[in-house]
């Protein structure tokens, strides 16, 4: 395993990536990474944004805000950029919070009007001013994040009450975030001590073990505020708040029944890594998760905290399983949440870590090498990353010298994130308004069509689809470097300047009938020089645009995240020229299509009769033997049930690639159900 000084080492070397690949301060990318892994795993919600501010004593560099719980983060930071850990002192602490502070204090003040209408900063202190001055902040949380690492006595600072509001100090330094790396639920580990009755159900399972409980609402309330989304990190959904009927029913069943609330309500499904017992209670839960129930989590919540309701009275059952097997915890947890999910209707991109689409784009970046660069002869791979710290732990165990060559062949700047990934490929399907609502709501949106589209057809994720997507992402990152090094970027929204910028030229091409030819991208691994020019004068265009909001929209972030914003930039008359040499034909696009369908197909049938002949033949006759009986009879058509039985009478010896399919396909279909072939 990996040790805090190794995971240092990588996580320097991420920051150095990315500002070289992105055109960005070395600062700018430590503290964009950072906050990217705090959203992950709940401490920063998908409201959090950059922010940028430092005048005299005042320093801020990024704001969030939980309208659950009506937080209100502000975020500092300290990089060390040094190669060995170095101490976080709590006089540099000291330092950094009370410069948040005074920012805190200047915005009430109303700092907003002496700032800049289209910087970054003037969201952040309007928004700051805006939502105090309305009652909506009863906690502020300063933060401060750090390379370093952080002393106990330095990083345990009292919570104070300014003003009538609470103010908390967060220390988030580099050994935090070696615990959310090294945690198998992908969080830091938490405890949380409760006492609450528990009835163990027996079971015979090496995988987990279950309990029935019981909370009572204002439980349920302190654990919810105090560690917020991190409870939900890994359930499917998110709390629709009172829109819809199942919503209103819990507030209603609180408000005039709460008495009920336990006969009414479904209660939770929770998972947790341990328990501890005493007396016939359950004291304390280690890492805490709940997987179905979120909403009614959230509503009982928002009832108290928002509408001053009285939820003494309200109690709620809880199925908490304890995962025994700790490299199970991700697949274990992933089927509760699929199957426990039930109530509400629940959308294709939650489920869209098991999707085939990882499998496909992992198989390719492992078996796809990149076009040598610069004269070298070594060539590389473009690392798919399905889940955050996984290109790290992938080396865990190589040898110093595997390392090494781990590295060469899979160089950091080529580190696909599925985030990243989104980013750029619903850029590029003309959503720019979607994008600049933050990583995670783009995640979902990219989610959500690429589901879609493997429902449909199986077929869509090729190698040309993988090489055209890595080639979008090195036309996204080198857009972002080219506005960085622009004269005339102010440092402020060149996010939104990116994606408006790429969506634009790609809605060009299709309204003018053209295709741009990625493989020049691929095989260079770097935008051509005419694409470069282009892309400069369009750029400054955009911005430009981006840069002038209507009235009634002053801020010019939120203004981005208006799928009106993008009508106005579609608009807009940009007159650049593409040549000829940077595009391909109509018929050239459907052919390179129709020849990747065609050796997919290939693909797929040999994947297929390889993985029929590695599985037990015992699986195959119990498989059959499950169809054989009554109630499943109708599940699968003749055909595929005349081959299933052909074959475990052994009169397949060898399935064609046809019909190999069909035996794949009715194996994974039958797993999915939850019958564990």
């Amino acid at each position: 395993m990996l040790t805090l000084n190794e995971f240092h080492v990588d996580f320097l070397q991420s920051v150095i990536s990315d500002s070289e690949s992105r055109g960005l301060l070395k600062p700018q990318s430590f503290f964009e990474l950072f906050c990217e892994d705090l959203v992950d795993i709940g401490d920063l919600s998908t409201n959090y944004t950059i922010g940028e501010y430092t005048k005299g004593n005042m320093e801020v560099y990024g704001y969030d805000y939980d309208e659950e719980r009506r937080i209100f983060t502000v975020i500092n930071f300290h990089f060390f950029q040094s190669d060995e850990i170095q101490t976080l002192t709590k006089q540099q602490l000291q330092s950094k919070f009370n410069r948040l502070k005074r920012f805190i204090k200047a915005s009430i003040d109303g700092l907003y009007l002496d700032v800049e209408e289209t910087s970054e900063a003037y969201s952040l202190a309007f928004n700051l001013y805006q939502r105090v001055k309305a009652g909506h902040v009863d906690r502020f949380r300063l933060m401060v994040l750090s390379d370093g690492k952080a002393t106990k006595s330095a990083s345990e600072i009292p919570s104070e009450t300014v003003d009538g509001i609470i103010n908390d100090y967060r220390v988030i330094d580099i050994n935090y975030l070696f615990k959310i790396y090294s945690s198998h639920n992908e969080g830091s580990s938490y405890d949380i001590d409760i006492k609450i009755p528990y009835l163990e159900i027996q079971n015979d399972s090496d995988e987990y073990q279950s309990y029935l409980s019981l909370l009572n609402g204002n439980q349920l309330y302190e654990i919810y505020d105090e560690y917020g989304q991190r409870l939900l990190e890994q359930n499917v959904r998110t709390f629709l708040q009172f829109r819809g009927g199942v919503n209103k029913g819990i507030r209603n069943t609180i408000e005039y029944n709460p008495e009920l609330f336990f006969a009414y309500n479904n209660g939770i499904t929770a998972t947790a890594t341990s328990v501890e017992m005493e007396n016939g209670f359950i004291k304390k839960i280690e890492n805490l998760q709940i997987v179905n129930g979120g909403q009614t989590t959230s509503a009982i919540y928002a009832a108290k905290k928002n509408g001053r309701l009285d939820i003494s009275n309200v109690n709620v059952q809880m199925k908490l399983s304890v995962v025994k097997s700790p490299e199970k915890e991700g697949e274990f947890v992933s089927r509760i949440s699929e199957y426990a999910n039930t109530q509400n209707k629940v959308n294709k991109s939650d489920f869209f870590s098991n999707s085939p689409f990882h499998k496909e784009m992992k198989t390719y970046s492992k078996r796809i090498w990149a076009a040598t660069m610069g004269g070298s002869q070594q060539r590389t791979h473009w690392y798919y990353e399905r889940v955050r710290g996984e290109y790290l732990n992938e080396q865990a165990y190589l040898t110093p010298a595997q390392r090494r060559q781990f590295a060469i062949e899979n160089p950091k700047k080529q580190l696909i994130e599925k985030t990243l990934l989104a980013k750029s490929e619903n850029t590029w399907m003309q959503k720019p308004h979607v994008v600049s609502k933050g990583a995670q709501y783009s995640f979902v949106e990219f989610a959500e069509k690429t589901t879609s589209q493997l429902e449909k057809d199986q077929l869509a994720i090729t190698e040309n689809y993988f090489r055209e997507a890595v080639s979008r992402i090195i036309l996204f990152k080198a857009v972002e470097k080219i506005i960085s090094n622009a004269d005339w970027y102010e440092n402020a929204y060149r996010a939104q300047t990116v994606t408006y910028s790429i969506a634009y030229l790609s809605y060009w091409l299709k309204k003018n009938n053209q295709y741009l030819d990625f493989n020049l991208i691929w095989e260079e691994q770097q935008l051509p020089y005419a694409l470069k020019d282009v892309i400069k004068i369009i750029t400054k265009e955009v911005y430009t645009i981006l840069m002038d909001p209507p009235d009634g929209f002053k801020n010019v972030g939120e203004w981005c995240k208006k799928e009106h914003c993008w009508e106005v930039v579609k608009k807009a008359k940009i007159n650049f020229t593409l040549p000829s040499k940077l595009l391909k034909t109509e018929r050239e696009q459907q052919y390179v299509h129709k020849e990747e369908r065609e050796l997919k197909k290939i693909d797929k049938g040999i994947e297929a009769q390889k993985f029929i002949f590695e599985t037990a033949f015992e699986k195959w006759i119990s498989l059959y033997a499950y169809y054989c009986r009554q109630e499943n009879l109708r599940d699968l058509t003749i055909t595929q049930r005349d081959i299933l039985r052909k074959f475990t009478n052994g009169q397949l010896s060898v399935p064609s690639e046809k019909q190999a399919e069909i035996l794949f396909e009715i194996y994974n279909r039958t797993k999915e159900l939850g019958w564990d072939v």
